[in-house]
């Protein structure tokens, strides 16, 4: 591992930055949504496209799960923009969706609102 702190962090960026591209392209090519990266300079979230979710992408090995709700839920309380929603993978497994219950209930109840009609 590299002792250079700008050069870990460098590559930490990128890693997050390639992640957020591989699940942008993969929402996108195989459910169709129009998905892409945020512009954080823009104060966008880590992806734009999934209307009432504010998407955190994780690709790390070792996750703090509840630290990254928690800077889910502060950056969609300050952007407004939707549910706290942490999509995470580690290497050579899936991703993984993580919400707080309350959020996914509300979810499924209008999922099955629509589902009834």
């Amino acid at each position: 591992m590299n002792k250079d702190p700008k050069i870990r962090g460098r590559s930490c960026r990128n890693k997050g930055a390639n992640g957020e591209r591989e699940l942008a392209n993969l929402i996108r090519d195989t459910w169709g949504y129009e998905v892409k990266r945020g512009q954080c300079f823009n104060h966008q979230s880590d992806l734009v496209g999934l209307p009432g979710i504010h998407p955190e992408v994780k690709r790390v090995e070792k996750l703090n799960i509840y630290e990254a709700m928690a800077q889910a839920i502060e950056e969609s309380q300050k952007r407004e923009d939707g549910l706290p929603t942490v999509f995470h993978r580690r290497n050579n497994k899936e991703w993984l969706v993580t919400m707080r219950l309350t959020d996914w209930m509300d979810l499924l109840g209008a999922w099955i609102d629509v589902k009834e009609k």
